[in-house]
């Protein structure tokens, strides 16, 4: 039986136009993600603890995907020789592909946390959840590395197609799951975090949903300008599903805790804002609870503008999560 014979994307020669724009794009990312993790570092006070989890794990995102862009230029400068007007690539240019399947390996799980820290699925469910769709958001990146890049050295075409077919139940599973939580924790939340988390999950799985059609693209083509489409696409869809849903992920944050605070269910040493809109002034508890004996200092009056304070209603402190997620206990 004949086993059809691809042309390699990283073994495409290059015009210098082509190239040129290869590495702006490239640039692009890697300047843009540098960016989205400063952005990231410096407003990480500006969610409640209750959400910090996906500020860490957006810090982790904007490093992984910095750093890999820097090795996509380095797999450029270094992967490519000008020889009689063309770009010819050597062993080095696999990494302006490969390393792409090394940083989703990395990202697309810590996305999944990002995600799902600001649901409403709560303690053991939250954890069963994060760890399966972890590893359906792994599963779905690794199988493809093997299609792409490691049966054949990306040659040959009936495994490209095999575990592509693979990754793609993975990554079928994996969005369902996704949908399906946020879906189910929509009618928590107030009217603005929920039209909110609905668009910004959207915008995630739409994103996701290019990544496919990139990876089958040797089948229909090859050279150059097949090379700088793949890239060009591969890093706008970086670009979409990690910085535009972050900065979306980020204000969902910040208004679920906005709302906590509001509510009495938690405490933010300052008042909160979103695009110049006041959402929840600071809120400091009013009592320090000490060990029976222990000394206390006598705590001065809040400012006038601090009236966002939990009370002593234990009922204030209950969280609201609807009981929706009870068929997906094991």
């Amino acid at each position: 039986m004949s086993v059809r014979s691809l042309a390699a994307p990283w073994e495409a020669a290059l015009s210098p136009a082509q190239f040129q724009l290869i590495c702006y794009f490239v640039g692009i990312g890697a300047l843009c993600f540098f960016v989205g993790f400063l952005r990231a570092w410096v407003t990480r006070g500006e969610v409640g603890a209750r959400y910090r989890t996906a500020v860490v794990a957006r810090l982790g995102i904007m490093s992984a995907m910095f750093v890999s862009y820097v090795v996509l230029l380095g797999g450029l400068l270094f992967g490519y020789t000008r020889v009689a007007g063309e770009f010819v690539p050597n062993d080095v240019a696999l990494l302006t592909f490969g390393v792409r399947y090394v940083e989703w390996s990395v990202a697309v799980p810590l996305v999944v946390i990002e995600l799902l820290a600001v649901c409403v699925v709560l303690g053991g469910v939250a954890r069963r959840i994060r760890l399966v769709a972890m590893t359906g958001g792994f599963l779905m990146v690794f199988l493809a590395y093997l299609g792409a890049i490691v049966a054949s050295g990306g040659t040959d075409a009936a495994a490209l197609v095999g575990w592509g077919i693979v990754a793609g139940v993975f990554w079928l599973a994996t969005t369902a799951l996704l949908a399906i939580v946020v879906r189910r924790s929509l009618p928590a939340l107030t009217v603005e975090s929920a039209a909110l988390l609905r668009s910004a999950t959207i915008l995630l799985l739409s994103s996701w949903a290019v990544y496919p059609i990139v990876y089958a693209m040797p089948l229909v083509g090859s050279g150059g300008t097949l090379v700088v489409v793949m890239q060009v696409m591969l890093t706008l869809a970086d670009i979409v599903a990690k910085i535009w849903f972050g900065g979306a992920l980020h204000r969902v944050a910040k208004l679920r805790t906005a709302e906590d605070v509001r509510a009495g269910r938690d405490v933010h040493p300052e008042a909160i804002w979103i695009s110049s809109v006041k959402h929840s002034d600071a809120g400091k508890p009013r009592e320090v609870y000490l060990a029976a004996g222990a000394a206390v200092h006598v705590r001065r009056p809040q400012p006038p503008t601090s009236t966002a304070a939990p009370t002593a209603q234990p009922e204030l402190f209950a969280d609201p999560q609807p009981e929706v997620f009870a068929d997906l206990e094991p």
